[in-house]
């Protein structure tokens, strides 16, 4: 596997939490600095793909177990496992937020480079750099609403407090970016060595963009179908993914801590190493349907809170033996202790060794728990079966909703095996598995069908905001939110992120306007554009 080196010499150079401004600064200052004219923007496009990528905490505290795909007891979880601002973590609501457009700016840096020293030659880090710009707005928009896009990251110019741009209006500019970018990609140019991805690979980057674009089409299936059915059209006409080597993702390196997987690190922190599971609501949807997914993503830990604890002794992951962990509940003996639900399976343990949590399935520790794990960004199931739900409304698709649900959910099945072999399912299974779970005859049902499967498929690659954003589109698969004491959603799963503090006092002006737009302000209750 490639080494992230250049990420860590460039983290050196630039700084954790640097902005362009202040890495322009340097370089315009400093003869002996990297500059413009001698820095290899490949360094650029790495940093940019990782920051992006490595979402830790971002996704964990509130789209994985809002979603249903985790739950934990443990208090800071409460904010996505109860919609409790427990804790004062309600800043990692702004993770998204922050992480997106320092990825950006790396990017924007990396195109700015290359164009000072040769577009010809950088041709492929140009165009990869805006199709990766266009997969992180929209997560930063779909994430909060309205965000600063026309005047984002523009601060070396002078705008330090960019307008916020309408998502109505950031959709179908994100959608021009991204057919400009894929038409850029150059077969004949030299490779874009930094690339994460596919390590430059300008074919897999044109099914990439394309099925980006089938994804950005999508979302505005409720808000404005005929922009959605032309650009769906066009990027199926054009070649989406083919198969699960045409995934999208990255993987991450041991070596180095910045280069570590973010979520794994944050799953083998004591506390949630020992509280966060699968959720009830993903382990029974797994088990009703006999789908073996169930024991390759999850296991049973060894009894014992000892042996829960220990990071190098892997569980049970026997499909029969799994238990999801019901979400919104804790461990502090009151009317929601996990230990007073009719259902609760006992402890393992005894004593001082007792497990309270020992019953119910974590992520398995040889898959997801590795520090080089790969992080998901968008795969060829995730494709097929938005495909299959354009197919089902009628559109020009090149296969049938059946045909692409089929090849989506084999896929789905495929994919674990890119996480680890421990979860690799047998071609005979998946094969066995397919043919037995047909999409149905019924057209009214089949979007239930497809949706709830992307959720499965997207919890179970470990990408939950996309599961999020996905549930807030289609409403499936119909979740029943949780009432714990003191939610602030009024038991309603959030359907956005609040704005980051500091855009109050920063930006007061764009922040004024980007609430404007939202029918409730700024609450995790109210929706963006396309969430109706």
């Amino acid at each position: 596997m490639k080494k992230l080196i250049p990420f860590v010499a460039l983290a050196a150079l630039l700084g954790s939490s640097s902005c362009s401004e202040k890495y322009l600064d340097q370089i315009n200052t400093n003869p002996n600095a990297a500059s413009a004219s001698n820095l290899d923007p490949n360094y650029l496009l790495t940093d940019g793909e990782l920051t992006f990528a490595n979402t830790g905490y971002g996704q964990l505290l509130y789209e994985a177990p809002a979603i249903q795909g985790l739950a934990s007891t443990f208090n800071y979880y409460g904010n996505g496992d109860k919609y409790v601002n427990a804790g004062g973590f309600t800043g990692y609501q702004a993770l998204i937020f922050s992480q997106g457009y320092t990825a950006i700016s790396r990017l924007q840096q990396a195109i700015s480079v290359a164009n000072t020293q040769s577009a010809t030659r950088y041709a492929n880090v140009i165009a990869i750099s805006n199709i990766m710009e266009v997969m992180i707005f929209q997560r930063i928009t779909d994430t909060y609403g309205d965000v600063p896009y026309t005047q984002a990251v523009q601060a070396a110019a002078g705008i330090v407090t960019p307008q916020y741009d309408k998502q109505q209006d950031i959709y179908p500019a994100l959608l021009t970016q991204l057919d400009a970018a894929i038409a850029s990609l150059s077969t004949s140019g030299p490779t874009a060595s930094g690339d994460l991805l596919y390590g430059g690979d300008v074919a897999k980057w044109k099914k990439l963009g394309y099925s980006l674009m089938v994804r950005v089409a999508m979302r505005m299936t409720k808000v404005n179908p005929t922009l959605a059915k032309t650009y769906t059209e066009k990027a199926a006409a054009a070649g989406t993914m083919a198969g699960t080597s045409d995934n999208a993702y990255v993987k991450t390196d041991i070596s180095y801590g910045d280069t570590q997987n973010a979520s794994t690190n944050a799953l083998l922190t004591t506390d949630d190493f020992r509280e966060v599971k699968w959720s009830k609501t993903l382990i029974d949807y797994l088990r009703n349907s006999n789908d073996p997914r169930l024991g390759a993503i999850a296991e049973i830990p060894a009894a014992g809170a000892i042996n829960n604890a220990n990071q190098s002794l892997a569980g049970d992951n026997t499909p029969s033996l799994q238990r999801g962990l019901p979400n919104g509940y804790d461990l502090t003996g009151g009317a929601n202790d996990i230990r007073k639900r009719t259902d609760y399976p006992g402890p393992t343990g005894s004593g001082t060794d007792l497990a309270p949590l020992g019953n119910y399935s974590r992520p398995r520790l040889n898959v997801y728990l590795q520090r080089n794990a790969p992080i998901f960004l968008l795969t060829y199931a995730e494709t097929e079966y938005l495909l299959a739900e354009a197919a089902n409304r009628g559109w020009s698709v090149g296969a049938n909703a059946a045909t692409h649900y089929a090849n989506g959910l084999r896929s789905a099945l495929e994919s674990l095996g890119q996480f680890s072999t421990n979860a690799t399912i047998s071609t005979s299974t998946i094969t066995t598995f397919v043919a037995a779970n047909p999409l149905s005859s019924n057209t009214a049902q089949q979007l239930q069908q497809i949706n709830e499967q992307y959720w499965v498929e997207t919890c179970t690659t470990f990408n939950f905001l996309e599961a999020w954003f996905n549930w807030r589109r289609s409403g499936y698969p119909v979740l029943t939110p949780v009432n714990y004491p003191g939610n602030v959603t009024n038991a309603t799963i959030p359907r956005r992120m609040i704005y980051p503090a500091t855009e109050i006092g920063n930006n007061p002006t764009g922040y004024a306007a980007g609430v404007a737009s939202l029918s409730g302000g700024d609450l995790l209750t109210s929706r963006v554009w396309w969430d109706k």
